[in-house]
């Protein structure tokens, strides 16, 4: 998700910025239902409506939507959207490996059911009039923990022994441009989730996360609320977005700023990367994953690049600059390697995590740029293209076994600091 080559025009790369909208419903009068946000209205065009229906994914947005409609509590709803946030997190992890049945007749690799079942259920959550005086609190509660729950974010295990390894992808995104798109980065995390890598050093546990493509959950902590509990546990980390054609990258230094793209929601954002502690906030953060191993390896049929690049306002400057090799002391971030969007801010909020726990020498992490997942040759029109093909296909799953291989070199590396 590099936002830099998108304004440049590269088809893909990171997100973009400008005046945000305001959330749909966003006004509504208190302990009353509210309408759906932008992202949730996407969900009644015909593609999303052939992803679920293919996938057997419909299925579950109904049987959430029969159980939410019988609680009769605040209490029970939270016990129906954790459980059922939880399954179908399970259900899709399930299927990217090979367990229970297909459900339809859409590869098993493809993340976009979970993507668009939660938004099913989080509309259906919003909308719900409960008959009981649901508050604005538990109503904003009851979705909170549905997103976590559905993310993989409150399924986060380790078995004692072994090594650990904690990887996070993101949803699908520019679906304004292509809603057919699909995010290999999500399409990783589910195929990874609890799977093991038999390293030099023995086998290596990996659990993985999904995030949304939304500035205001960034703002709120979901990064750091989520990653604090384990980085203190984990031998490795690494956050993986969808980033330039044809290559990975491997993004050296991540830079404190949002430079505006609309997300999900259509919401943009120009500012300094909120965060705690502000005072203490430093305008970069760099990777400590093993770069230079990770380049050299033969680890599948991309090529991978050590990107040192970054935009900058130079100390004592005004505007802004294109850096090479990398920042200059006392200047003012514009861009990381990864750009300046989510992909970047996710790079920038778990390495900070990472230095502000006292870890930067001993914790291997950072942030992996997958290629843009391309259709094949004659499928490219959003308007009339077929959702999926072989060749789309051939390269979701070429893109996730060579994250699988580069997990491998780093589990095996020492950190770089």
């Amino acid at each position: 998700m590099n936002s830099l080559r998108v304004r440049i025009g590269v088809l893909g790369l990171a997100l973009l910025a400008g005046l945000s909208a305001p959330t749909a419903g966003a006004s509504a009068a208190p302990g009353t239902a509210v309408a759906p946000t932008v992202e949730e209205q996407r969900l009644d065009k015909a593609v999303p409506q052939e992803i679920l229906r293919r996938s057997g994914f419909d299925a579950a947005a109904q049987e959430f939507t029969r159980d939410l409609r019988a609680a009769h509590s605040y209490a029970q709803a939270r016990r129906v959207v954790v459980r059922e946030g939880s399954a179908l997190w399970r259900r899709a992890v399930d299927r990217a490996q090979g367990r229970g049945p297909v459900g339809g007749d859409l590869s098993r690799d493809d993340d976009r059911p979970l993507y668009w079942a939660r938004l099913s259920m989080t509309r259906e959550v919003r909308g719900w009039e409960s008959g009981f005086g649901l508050s604005d609190a538990q109503r904003s509660d009851l979705l909170g923990e549905l997103e976590r729950a559905s993310r993989g974010q409150a399924d986060i295990r380790y078995r004692h022994g072994g090594r650990r390894v904690l990887v996070t992808g993101f949803d699908p995104f520019t679906l304004d441009r292509d809603i057919r798109i699909s995010n290999p980065s999500g399409a990783t995390a589910l195929a990874l989730d609890g799977t093991v890598i038999e390293t030099a050093d023995g086998p290596a546990r990996v659990e993985t996360a999904v995030f949304p493509v939304r500035w205001q959950d960034f703002a709120d902590g979901t990064v750091e609320r989520t990653l604090r509990p384990y980085l203190k546990q984990v031998d490795l980390f690494t956050t993986v977005s969808q980033g330039r054609v044809g290559r990975f990258d491997v993004e050296r230094t991540n830079g404190a700023w949002r430079g505006g793209f609309p997300d999900n929601d259509n919401v943009s954002r120009t500012e300094t990367v909120p965060v705690s502690d502000p005072a203490s906030q430093p305008q970069w953060t760099t990777t400590t994953l093993p770069y230079a191993a990770i380049v050299a390896a033969n680890t599948g049929r991309f090529p991978v690049y050590d990107n040192t690049s970054v935009t900058e306002i130079p100390a004592g400057g005004t505007q802004a600059v294109v850096r090479p090799d990398g920042p200059t002391p006392g200047s003012t971030a514009r861009a990381g390697g990864g750009g300046d969007y989510l992909s970047n801010e996710i790079a920038y909020r778990a390495t900070l995590l990472r230095d502000r726990l006292g870890l930067h020498d001993t914790l291997p992490g950072g942030h992996v740029h997958t290629p843009v997942l391309q259709f094949g040759a004659g499928n490219t029109d959003p308007a009339t293209g077929a959702v999926t093909d072989p060749e789309f296909v051939r390269n979701r799953l070429d893109i996730i076994a060579q994250v699988r291989t580069i997990l491998k070199v780093a589990a095996e590396s020492p950190v770089t600091s």
